[in-house]
């Protein structure tokens, strides 16, 4: 099978370290540790502590395990929801959650905006709960700045903000002040096979998940909210969980912190940067996401129309694979993913390649 440098958002490239890290837990036996065992415990607070180093998270916070993203949307609603959730969609995955809000019997509202496109007028009902927010919509390529996100706290302090960056993470710095949770999958920007979510969790989520369960509520089974945290707090998870993605993500979050996290953001930068401009000067594609304030820096989308099929053939051929487009977009975009295991050389050789393509 040839080998491709690997730009679709998820599954994506593997971070170069993680193959040695794989080999070196088969050889330390780590995919055959108890997870009642104290072996594990130590990977589950390396791993912790490594990732509250690297994303800024404070100390009292707790970081939990997950099968995946997608079921940490299941255990928002039910822990923190009892009747109103509020969710902003500008593509598929903020409108999957949403879904999910009402297939679980809930009365979610939303604001919705175009693919690709950001929210300027809004209005969030009162009582509201949770509000959904989806820092890199992955299948449009649209981020909600900063200031959007941080500014919630204040005009509404009753309601828990939980943050979507699945495909963003460990690229922004979050004030974790102003947000209750935040979560992401392993297999995007930290470069790892699939089949891990973390779910970052302040006290202000754990107590509402406490008085659903007082007042009789259900709030999931073995891996509520309650659950996990009891679990966390031992460094232990409820059932046997994905050990050696736990002890791979721990690794590549060492290799993270020795390159540097601020490293790591100007180099995100910098190839967001060179790729935005060959597309804005390109005379056949161009950036989807044409708001530059709200342009990812970690999933880029490219509008590439009847160009899609030629265009994936002639980069196929320089060893590079683009991501498709995603739903109704598929043929007639591509995703380029900019996570922290595409350097920049790999980057440059996609604009020289988009450069030479006509």
């Amino acid at each position: 099978m040839k080998s491709f440098i690997q730009f679709s958002p998820g599954p994506s490239q593997l971070y170069f370290t993680v193959e040695d890290h794989i080999r070196n837990a088969l050889r330390n036996d780590v995919a055959s540790l108890s997870h009642r065992s104290k072996a594990f415990e130590k990977i589950y607070q390396s791993t912790a502590d490594g990732l509250k180093a690297l994303l800024g998270v404070p100390a009292e916070w707790n970081v939990l395990f997950t099968s995946s993203a997608t079921e940490i949307w299941e255990r928002i609603i039910e822990n923190l929801v009892d009747e109103k959730s509020h969710h902003f969609v500008n593509g598929a995955f903020s409108h999957r959650f949403y879904e999910i809000a009402q297939q679980l019997k809930r009365n979610p509202s939303l604001t919705f905006a175009a693919a690709g496109g950001g929210f300027s007028d809004y209005h969030i009902p009162p009582g509201t709960e949770v509000i959904a927010l989806t820092h890199n919509e992955t299948s449009t390529g649209a981020s909600l700045p900063m200031d959007f996100i941080h500014a919630f706290r204040s005009v509404h302090p009753d309601a828990l903000i939980t943050v979507d960056a699945v495909s963003s993470l460990p690229y922004p710095a979050f004030d974790y002040t102003k947000i209750d949770s935040a979560y992401f999958s392993v297999q995007k920007a930290f470069g790892m096979p699939a089949g891990l979510g973390v779910w970052l969790v302040n006290s202000r989520c754990l107590a509402k998940a406490e008085q659903r369960l007082a007042r009789g509520y259900s709030v999931g089974s073995y891996h509520s909210l309650v659950s996990l945290v009891s679990h966390a707090v031992k460094y232990q998870t409820p059932e046997t969980p994905n050990v050696m993605g736990i002890y791979v993500l721990g690794k590549v979050v060492e290799d993270m912190l020795r390159r540097g996290v601020t490293t790591i953001r100007r180099e995100t930068d910098y190839k967001a940067a060179i790729l935005y401009q060959a597309l804005e000067q390109h005379p056949k594609v161009k950036p989807f996401v044409t708001d530059k304030s709200i342009q990812s820096r970690t999933v880029i989308v490219a509008n590439t129309g009847e160009h899609t099929e030629r265009l994936t053939a002639f980069l196929n051929e320089k060893g590079i694979s683009p991501g498709d487009g995603y739903g109704a977009a598929r043929n007639s975009q591509l995703r380029f993913a900019n996570f922290p295991a595409h350097s920049k050389e790999q980057f440059e050789l996609l604009v020289d390649c988009l450069h030479e393509f006509c």
